[in-house]
């Protein structure tokens, strides 16, 4: 049974995806685009625009060109955004690392994309040059000054204008963010100008935000929520965004309350703290209006708590970053919302749920594994194809590995992941990155890591260690905590003589799940 949404499917042009964005430049001129939001520094839609014209420009007499893949290892900044949109005027790729990455894992992600650039900023440009030791990065430019690396100012020199290359939007990537995808370490999700001006074509048909909003980007640019959702989705709304470089809840209060932000993307655990939290009676937010939570599922209590503290209404959203990221959104109209629910399809976008063991699609209030069908799903995993192949099947379905059901009035609702990820405060853990960590530890003779429920995170890592040799436990979770970024870090141990396999020696990790939950039951 195949299910669309409420919403007439829109119209998608063929164009690249920077011109798209930026299409009413002209006409919004002065009114500000970006703002930093602990400076208060504000660049135009204008000074955007010219910008990222004069980078490009710059980065073309380098020798960058199309095809050519650029990191960027920075929090939210204006430069990003300029960063970003003047690799793509070049028909050039951006692969966006997490900052709080190790250099182990900048150096895979840079080596893996083949990026030829990297931008950064002072206080990651000593790990970026470490990472870059071995690799093949040309240049390393940061938002500042720092030893080993060009100011990014010298990007912004007026010696001319790049206009936008010629594109092939369905077939010309864009953006090579890193996911784990339903198992396995993180891989490259290729995803195409098509890919991006679809999704925010989709977000417009489901009446996201408008031009007389000022959002806040709190989600990290290097995560796909923050960077098309909130950042090309807010400048192509003509909206104005207000950029934090990190979460920390009394500036995220402040920020909301000076710069009088309308609607705020979070995830479930902002919007725990925003419910619970005494410091939050301490700002007036009267022009806060609408809160959009995704990347985790949110709970009809926690909704409800939001909306009754706050005053506001409470969107949810569904995704992945392989479908650039929305498939679904709760309705716009406040009465529609069905509480708990990540709402319905998106425009041009079919869904479906299936058996697990059979593949056989089920019908309303059958639990099954949600699969998606559209113009958002992505090209693919970067030199991966068995990845892909496990993925998307030959008729195109996105197997999310996520399982959930529709009721019958086409509402989603997922409930547990088949997947393997864990989820920590809305990032990405793959279980297998953090067993191959463990396994490199000569006290360790196996390992497996599953979710571990988290009242502020949600879930967090936890290992079952088999031991050669004993250990003390603080010694392996510092041994871990030193090669990986701080969400991934193991939380919790336990120490077994065996762990379950299958016959072909796959860890059953389910069985671990099940014994977990049975424990706390």
């Amino acid at each position: 049974m195949i299910i669309k949404g409420p919403y007439q499917d829109v119209s998608i042009p063929e164009t690249a995806l920077t011109p798209f964005v930026l299409h009413r430049v002209r006409e919004l001129g002065d009114k500000p685009a970006l703002i930093d939001g602990p400076t208060g520094r504000k660049v135009s839609y204008s000074e955007l625009a010219d910008s990222i014209a004069i980078a490009a420009h710059n980065l073309a007499q380098r020798g960058f060109k199309k095809g050519d893949v650029f990191g960027i290892l920075s929090p939210n900044c204006p430069e990003y955004a300029i960063a970003f949109h003047a690799v793509a005027t070049l028909g050039g790729i951006v692969t966006p690392i997490n900052p709080l990455y190790t250099k182990h894992e900048i150096a895979h992600q840079l080596k893996d994309s083949g990026a030829r650039f990297l931008a950064t900023v002072p206080g990651c440009a000593e790990k970026a040059v470490e990472a870059v030791e071995h690799g093949l990065i040309e240049e390393i430019f940061v938002f500042g000054t720092a030893p080993g690396a060009t100011p990014f100012d010298s990007l912004l020199v007026d010696n001319g204008r790049a206009e936008q290359v010629e594109i092939d939007p369905r077939k010309d990537l864009i953006a090579l963010p890193y996911s784990s995808g339903t198992t396995g370490l993180p891989k490259g999700v290729m995803l195409t100008h098509h890919n991006l001006v679809a999704n925010i074509c989709q977000m417009e048909g489901l009446c996201y935000f408008y031009e007389t909003d000022t959002l806040i980007c709190v989600l990290p640019l290097f995560h796909i929520y923050g960077l098309v959702v909130v950042l090309n989705m807010g400048l192509y709304s003509g909206a104005t965004i207000v950029l934090m470089p990190r979460f920390d809840l009394e500036s995220f209060l402040k920020a909301v309350q000076d710069y009088e932000v309308t609607l705020a993307h979070l995830v479930p655990p902002i919007v725990l703290a925003l419910s619970k939290h005494p410091v939050v009676a301490n700002y007036r937010l009267p022009k806060l209006k609408t809160i959009f939570s995704g990347a985790a599922p949110l709970g009809e209590d926690l909704t409800r708590a939001c909306m009754d503290r706050l005053g506001i209404t409470v969107r949810q959203g569904y995704g992945m970053t392989e479908t650039s990221p929305v498939t679904h959104s709760s309705p716009a109209p406040p009465l529609d919302i069905k509480f708990g629910s990540v709402g319905v399809a998106a425009p041009n976008t079919e869904c479906k749920i299936i058996d697990l063991e059979t593949g056989a699609p089920l019908g309303p209030g059958e639990k099954g594994e949600v699969c998606v069908r559209g113009p958002q799903v992505m090209v693919g995993y970067l030199n991966n194809p068995e990845a892909t192949a496990i993925t998307i099947d030959a008729d195109g379905w996105l197997h999310t590995g996520d399982i959930g059901y529709a009721d019958a009035d086409g509402h989603f609702f997922i409930v547990d992941r088949a997947k393997e990820l864990i989820k920590y405060k809305g990032l990405q853990v793959a279980p297998a990155e953090l067993e191959a960590v463990l396994l490199t530890h000569p006290s360790v003779a196996d390992a497996a890591v599953i979710p571990y429920p988290d009242d502020e995170a949600g879930e967090v890592p936890k290992g079952i260690i088999v031991l050669k040799e004993p250990i003390e436990p603080q010694a392996l979770l510092d041994f871990v905590a030193e090669r990986v970024a701080p969400h991934k870090r193991i939380r919790h141990l336990e120490f077994v003589d065996k762990i379950p396999k299958s016959p072909s020696g796959k860890i059953l990790r389910r069985v671990l799940v099940e014994m977990e939950k049975a424990k706390t039951a």
